[in-house]
């Protein structure tokens, strides 16, 4: 058996995000049919996460066996991405060693939250509309708490069945581009609806509906109900995964 890794991307819009669901069509789904069909055995990917239903990736990767070894990895690309919808593209394909594991050996992941304060006809399923734009500065002060920190239970869903909630948050910031408004954090991991209930709080300090202090407050209590809804998944990308260098094959 080969052990391989896909590059890709996703536009996460109609899907019931990565993983695959009783009741829905899911990324992974969708690329398990067309791996299996062109490599002619059954094929089942594992992913570097579970993106939710509407959440998209320009960076994902998910690791495969196959029982042949693929000789021509561009033009394996090139075949797979004919056979998969618009909005899901393979990037690159990558020879692993075989314990090559796509979520257990990532180091890093990057997300990023769009927001626009004016209507956009060309983002209506990737970034999420306000009226009034918030104050950014104070959004970046709360964001600077994240440094001193390292359980969010308050950010991440309800009964989620995990060991710990500690993420080691190694940037958190919000700039403003052409109009929009965008939150990028990486971390060592993630919780589940994380990002959604941190940008969700962080508008309310950004309208000045809490303080930074009522952030940090937030924080220390570990408690779900005092942060802000989570927003809309439409705004937020998985946008960037790290992973040692000794894991791959080298070829």
């Amino acid at each position: 058996m080969q052990r391989y890794f896909l590059k890709l991307s996703y536009k996460g819009t109609n899907y019931h995000g990565w993983q695959m669901q009783p009741n829905g069509i899911t990324v992974q789904e969708v690329i398990n049919t067309k791996l299996s069909i062109l490599l002619s055995e059954n094929i089942k990917c594992m992913g570097c996460g579970r993106t939710d239903t509407g959440v998209h990736a320009t960076e994902f990767y998910a690791h495969f066996d196959c029982s042949n070894t693929i000789e021509n990895r561009k033009k394996f690309v090139f075949k797979l991405n004919s056979f998969l919808p618009q909005d899901i593209a393979i990037d690159d394909l990558f020879l692993m060693k075989p314990n090559a594991h796509t979520r257990f050996d990532a180091t890093l992941r990057g997300y990023k939250y769009i927001i626009t304060t004016k209507k956009d006809a060309f983002r209506l399923d990737t970034a999420l509309y306000i009226r009034s734009a918030p104050n950014v500065a104070l959004m970046n002060k709360a964001c600077a708490l994240f440094k001193q920190h390292i359980d969010y239970e308050c950010f991440t869903k309800v009964n989620t069945e995990v060991n710990n909630y500690n993420c080691e948050i190694k940037s958190a910031f919000i700039t403003e581009e052409n109009g929009l408004i965008i939150f990028n954090i990486i971390a060592n991991r993630f919780l589940r609806g994380m990002i959604r209930a941190i940008m969700g709080t962080l508008l309310k300090v950004g309208n000045e509906r809490i303080s930074v202090a009522d952030f940090e407050k937030i924080i220390l209590s570990k408690d779900r109900k005092k942060a802000g809804e989570s927003v809309a998944a439409k705004g937020l990308f998985l946008n960037k995964v790290e992973y040692p260098d000794n894991i791959f094959n080298g070829e």
